[in-house]
């Protein structure tokens, strides 16, 4: 008699199981095709207009004196509200898994003391000093991440594509990471923040920086135009300025902090530089939740 009740038993939870997984699967559809670029936008929000996603795939970000190119993949992505009549750009809106930009290390040339072999320098003289100042003791990593949260972020694909004014208008701040620095090490924060405000067109920058272009992109269609790509899109700005390091140190902060700023330099307008060079992917939310609905 127990084992025909255990017999029952199992068989009632294995009906049971299979049924919640179905429903999750009915539940749970998924993104395909090129689509799937946009699993992260939040098409489902009635208040969202497109689905976008930006790969920064090079560029560099000329910090004072400090110049970090970009050599590992920085994504954007989330979703854009309706154009404002006054400001013509979109609200950004974040991604449902929270990362709206991607938290990418870029490896800092000549490592914490900063020494930067020449361009006609021996090949084994840039191996040395590489091998010696860019380990993971002395080595530095600069990583861009969002200082305040995506509703602040704004943005116009149609400026990007067009050459044609501020394009992205975003806030960032910049972590410098090494054990000697601690887990603090900021420049630019919430409160004080750097602001971005990135150009496809030609920028109008103070001294002693020039100016310098972007690029709108190549475009191309994808999912019968329902997509549309930028490809080796470039944007810049090379006029924003940036507050000094903070909390580099950890408890020898007082001591450290002034080292790194001396080591920056001047960080004013003028002197700061960011290139971006990558993809720009955009489609209607419509059409991704259609792609959404339409493959459970």
């Amino acid at each position: 008699m127990h084992k025909y009740r255990a017999r029952v038993v199992c068989s009632a939870m294995l009906v049971v199981a299979l049924t919640a997984l179905s429903l999750a699967g009915t539940a749970q559809a998924k993104l395909t095709g090129a689509f799937t670029r946009f699993a992260q936008c939040p098409y489902k929000n009635t208040e969202v207009r497109k689905c976008i996603q930006s790969v920064t795939e090079s560029g560099e970000v000329v910090l004072g004196s400090k110049k970090v190119p970009i050599v590992s993949p920085v994504t954007l992505q989330g979703g854009a509200g309706p154009v404002d009549e006054i400001t013509e750009m979109s609200k950004f809106y974040a991604a449902t898994n929270g990362v709206t930009l991607s938290k990418t290390p870029q490896n800092v040339p000549g490592g914490l003391l900063g020494i930067v072999p020449d361009a006609s320098s021996p090949p084994l003289v840039k191996a040395l000093i590489k091998f010696f100042l860019e380990n993971s003791l002395t080595g530095v990593n600069s990583t861009l991440e969002l200082a305040k949260t995506a509703s602040d972020i704004s943005i116009s694909e149609f400026r990007i594509a067009a050459e044609e004014g501020v394009g992205l208008k975003i806030p960032v701040k910049v972590h410098l990471e090494n054990p000697f620095l601690g887990k603090n090490c900021y420049v630019g924060s919430s409160t004080s923040p750097i602001t971005w405000n990135m150009t496809s067109a030609t920028t109008a920058p103070p001294a002693p920086n020039k100016a310098i272009s972007g690029f709108g992109g190549e475009g191309e269609f994808l999912e019968e135009a329902r997509i549309v790509v930028l490809k080796n899109n470039k944007i810049v700005d090379n006029a924003w300025s940036a507050p000094a390091p903070t909390g580099c140190g950890g408890i020898l902060s007082f001591l450290v902090t002034p080292i790194i700023k001396a080591q920056l330099g001047t960080t004013s307008a003028g002197y700061n530089t960011a290139i971006l060079k990558g993809t720009v992917s955009s489609s209607p939310a419509a059409s991704v939740k259609k792609n959404d609905e339409e493959h459970p």
